[in-house]
């Protein structure tokens, strides 16, 4: 799991707004964009290039779920 002070200032790289923590803590998502960044060994990728695109059921799955990144 990510450290809760990382998590309270943790921002997409592409809009700078507010992530959520999903997937069992395995990704960051943006759900404006809707895209998902990895988090690797509780290290999270934040690089546009590395984020992936989700589809319409991952993303209310992951807006249902997902907590804010700032309030694990």
């Amino acid at each position: 799991m990510l450290d809760e002070k990382l998590l309270k200032i943790l921002v997409c790289p592409a809009d700078r707004g507010p992530l959520l923590l999903v997937d069992e803590g395995r990704a960051l998502y943006n759900p404006r964009l809707r895209r998902a960044y990895p988090v690797e060994d509780g290290i999270p990728v934040l690089l546009v290039d590395q984020a992936r695109d989700v589809g319409d059921d991952e993303h209310a799955g992951f807006t249902a779920t997902g907590l804010p990144a700032d309030r694990p």
